[in-house]
């Protein structure tokens, strides 16, 4: 059985390589149980979903800082997201 703390690794590891069988299958039965390690697959999600929709021109800027128009770019896109995002039960 798998703790919280591997599956959110490999919930992580999962956006980029495809998992093996059994690390998947014990990712999922864990994911069926426990509602927050459901939340950080769901966050992790939202966030590489977001970040593949950033533009060409702002993913290839060499510079570490963006720019306001950039930031303010990323905040209309967050913002429209979340709208679309059903809310969370409690």
């Amino acid at each position: 059985m798998l703790n919280c703390r591997q599956v959110t690794r490999l919930v992580s590891q999962s956006m980029d390589t495809k998992l093996r069988w059994y690390q998947w299958l014990g990712m999922r039965i864990h994911l069926l149980y426990c509602v927050w390690c459901r939340r950080y697959a769901s966050q992790i999600r939202f966030l590489h979903k977001a970040c593949d929709q950033l533009a060409p021109e702002t993913q290839a800027s060499p510079s570490h800082t963006l720019s306001s128009e950039a930031k303010e770019k990323m905040r209309a896109r967050l913002q429209e997201a979340m709208k679309d995002e059903p809310p969370s039960s409690k």
